[in-house]
């Protein structure tokens, strides 16, 4: 009996969760610093993106107004993206991933005055609910791991900010030409920073962010940076994009808030990570992740029509 499309939609999308679950995984096992990482994850997206003629297309049609607003947005991807491996490197990929959860309160938040929708006291609750989350969280990792869960959370919030950013421009752009000129634009950003980053004052930090990008990485680097960059990220894109036609905002969402539970699922039995946290540490899991789910049950149907943002987040913002 063939399947129908909504049912193919939804296989794809819980698909393309699962690969996003494993950049967490990859982060942890590919052994460059988080800035090289991420310099080398970014290039290699853009030079493929750059191959299409459809994304030189939209480069020639786009307004340069237009082009530096996504450029300036493509800065904030690439600190979302640095400050996420920099929590893997910090910490570990459960601890990473559950602090990408808290995105969806951040948003809630700093959405209204970013994209200029109304403000929700409903969404300020779901804000409010994931802080004794964040309490056990921080009472179930060992004392060393906290300085990677305040970068996590940074992290976050940095998902909030430039997927806000992006609800306002999303009519503007060809989706494929947006992800070419915001990783583009990070690329660059990261190229400036590298010098930068080793004089950072925290040594932690410095010791977990910095690496020469000219170093050319280990065989096993480039084959898990190809992983990354090309399986992780530009083949779950070009599945969602597919998938977004045939399923509701609502369904997607709920799809995508499972990303840290599958990603966790995969810590665990890839890396063995229950083995460093605590029980406290799930508790909060448990408490971070059932607001996060919750709120798309509360949330009013929404159109879904910038599906862009998949592409420059580790935790999707889907609904507009």
């Amino acid at each position: 009996m063939p399947m129908s499309p909504t049912s193919k939609a939804f296989l794809q999308i819980h698909f393309c969760v699962v690969l996003w679950g494993f950049t967490a995984i990859l982060g942890k096992l590919i052994t460059l610093p988080a800035l090289p990482l991420v310099w080398a994850r970014m290039l290699l997206v853009v030079v493929a993106l750059a191959l299409l003629p459809k994304v030189w297309r939209g480069l020639r049609a786009m307004p340069p107004r237009l082009f530096w607003a996504y450029a300036g947005v493509g800065v904030l991807v690439a600190l979302h993206w640095l400050t996420f491996y920099g929590a893997i490197k910090l910490a570990n990929a459960s601890v990473a991933a559950t602090c990408i959860a808290l995105a969806t309160a951040f948003t809630a938040i700093v959405e209204p005055w970013l994209a200029r929708t109304r403000f929700s006291k409903r969404d300020l609750a779901l804000g409010i609910a994931v802080l004794p989350g964040v309490a056990l969280v921080v009472g179930g990792v060992p004392d060393e791991m906290r300085i990677g869960i305040a970068v996590g959370a940074l992290s976050a919030l940095l998902v909030a900010l430039f997927g806000s950013l992006n609800k306002r421009l999303v009519d503007h752009g060809e989706p494929l030409t947006v992800t070419a000129i915001e990783l583009g634009a990070g690329t660059v950003a990261l190229t400036l920073l590298a010098p930068l980053m080793p004089y950072f004052p925290v040594d932690a930090i410095a010791e977990a962010f910095a690496g020469d990008l000219l170093v050319m990485p280990g065989g096993r680097d480039i084959a898990l940076l190809l992983v990354l960059s090309l399986v992780c990220t530009l083949l779950p894109f070009a599945l969602s994009l597919m998938a977004l036609r045939h399923m509701s905002a609502f369904a997607a969402q709920l799809a995508v808030n499972l990303e840290p539970v599958y990603a966790i699922i995969l810590a665990i039995l890839l890396l063995g990570e229950q083995r460093e946290l605590e029980p406290p540490f799930y508790l909060g899991v448990v408490v971070i992740l059932a607001a996060v789910l919750v709120h798309p049950l509360l949330a009013r149907p929404r159109r879904m029509d910038h599906a862009e943002v998949l592409a420059t987040a580790e935790s999707k913002q889907l609904g507009e």
